[in-house]
């Protein structure tokens, strides 16, 4: 146990693993050296929502922008008739 190879990856708290590697791997069985690991072929899960494509941002940031014109027009009109502006 001793003399055997180490893992290697990377932990959370930026060190190394120190667990054993799998026999004939370089990493341990909780890092990716187990037989069948990792995600299944055709993956589901790994599919893109489409939420931060470049055009998507591009579309929210313009919506922001027409909001904030709205408010400020809005705050405008609200202190030109004579209210006091909330």
């Amino acid at each position: 146990m001793r003399v055997s190879l180490r893992c290697g990856a990377k932990t959370r708290d930026g060190g190394t693993c120190r667990a054993p590697a799998m026999r004939g791997k370089v990493r341990c069985r909780m890092h990716g050296g187990a037989e069948r690991s990792g995600a299944p072929r055709g993956n589901q899960n790994a599919r893109k929502h489409g939420a931060f494509t470049q055009e998507a941002i591009f579309e929210r940031r313009q919506v922001q922008a027409v909001i904030c014109e709205a408010r400020i027009l809005l705050d405008r009109l609200g202190r030109s008739d004579g209210t006091a502006a909330k």
